[in-house]
């Protein structure tokens, strides 16, 4: 399972510090991560928009099109809330 952190506003906007998940299979890299979890509803869907978040797999700040997997440790951080 992939352990996703979440900081900053996050998690008071997402009501989540930290959940362990297993990712399907479609979710090959940061931005299809983040477009997997946007799809949880309004609040996530602004809050994780790509241009408002800064993703670090495995505690090395990442590019969207890197891979990532149900073995990584992945934070995601707010950068700019709209």
């Amino acid at each position: 399972m992939a352990k996703i952190l979440y900081f900053a506003i996050l998690v008071e906007k997402l009501g989540h510090a930290s959940e362990e998940t297993e990712l399907p299979p479609s979710v090959t890299d940061v931005r299809t991560l983040l477009a997997w979890l946007r799809q949880r509803g309004e609040n996530w869907e602004h809050a994780l928009a790509e241009n408002a978040v800064r993703v670090t797999v495995n505690r090395q700040f990442v590019a969207l099109d890197s891979p990532v997997d149900n073995h990584a440790e992945i934070a995601i951080v707010a950068i700019r809330m709209g």
